[in-house]
C-alpha cells in the first residue's frame, strides 16, 4: 500500500450510516465516538432503539477506532463481533470505541454505548482485519 493512502473519508461513503443518522464525532489515536439521535423509525415494538441499530453503532465505533489506530492508512472489515445488551436504548446514544490490541493484520477493539443519562446500553468486542482500501 502506498504511503499516500488516506481512508479518513471512508465513513462518509457508508450510506447505511447516513440512513440511520449516525454521526462520527471523532476518531483519532485508536479512539472514536459516534452519536445517534434515536427516532421512532429506528425503534422496536417496545419503543427502544432496535438491537440492529445498536450493533451497527458498536461496529462503526470499533471500526473507526481501528482505522484511526492505523492513522487512516488502511481499510478494515469486521471478522468477529460479540455484543451484550444491558439496558434499553432511547434518545441520544453515544458509542465510544477503542482499539485495544492486535498487530499488522488484525485489530482488536471494544465499544460501549451510553444514553443521555450515562446509563450503559450495550457493550461489544470485535476483531477487524486490515485490508487494502482499493479492494
Amino acid at each position: 500500500m502506498s504511503a499516500t493512502v488516506d481512508t479518513s473519508n471512508l465513513y462518509d461513503k457508508v450510506a447505511f450510516a447516513k440512513l440511520l443518522g449516525l454521526q462520527r464525532e471523532m476518531a483519532e489515536g485508536g479512539v472514536s465516538r459516534m452519536v445517534l439521535e434515536s427516532r421512532p423509525e429506528l425503534c422496536n415494538n417496545f419503543e427502544n432503539t432496535h438491537g440492529g441499530v445498536i450493533m451497527t453503532m458498536l461496529d462503526m465505533a470499533m471500526s473507526s477506532a481501528a482505522l484511526s489506530k492505523a492513522d487512516f492508512k488502511k481499510a478494515v472489515i469486521t471478522v468477529d463481533m460479540s455484543t451484550h445488551f444491558l439496558s434499553p436504548g432511547k434518545g441520544r446514544l453515544v458509542a465510544h470505541g477503542r482499539a485495544v490490541g492486535g498487530g499488522k493484520s488484525i485489530c482488536f477493539c471494544e465499544a460501549r454505548i451510553e444514553d443521555a443519562s450515562g446509563r450503559e446500553v450495550a457493550r461489544a468486542m470485535g476483531a477487524f482485519k486490515y485490508v487494502d482500501p482499493h479492494r
